[in-house]
């Protein structure tokens, strides 16, 4: 029963120091008075990877089904989880039309299956903008794209 669900908000970002290059992805957890900051990379990716990754290692990190606002700058998560995009994509054979193969199936997977455990709203918000817990989350998926420059 959603009431009785723990409410959990989650800022997320990702980062990524050319596309594809190096980068970094991160994310922000509120749950009352805790707060909890996660974030890492990869030597090479996209952005759209390190997106949903944010999103993806966020909700794997809550321990009981949550109801969850989950903030995010990002177009492609938000647009894909709200519009049913994603979800369609999965049903077809994750085709986006009859000849177009939609990208990152794995990620959308795993994403998909966690919002059967949680019950999850996405939110789009304007990167780089008023939200302190953004800002954070940018600040340390860029820190983290930059450890993989040499």
């Amino acid at each position: 029963m959603a009431g009785d669900m723990p409410v959990v908000e989650i800022y997320t970002d990702g980062a990524c120091s050319g596309n594809p290059g190096p980068g970094g992805w991160a994310a922000v957890l509120l749950f009352g008075e805790h707060r909890k900051e996660l974030s890492g990379g990869e030597p090479s990716t996209t952005n759209n990877r390190m997106e949903l990754l944010a999103a993806i290692r966020a909700l794997e990190e809550l321990r009981v089904a949550c109801k969850v606002k989950l903030y995010t700058d990002s177009r492609y998560l938000a647009d894909a989880m709200t519009k049913g995009w994603a979800e369609r994509w999965r049903r077809s054979g994750w085709m986006r039309t009859k000849t177009e193969h939609a990208k990152n199936p794995d990620l959308w997977q795993r994403l998909l299956d966690l919002c059967k455990i949680h019950e999850v709203e996405f939110i789009w918000l304007r990167g780089h903008g008023q939200s302190k817990h953004n800002n954070r989350c940018d600040e340390l998926a860029v820190a983290e794209s930059r450890r993989f420059i040499v």
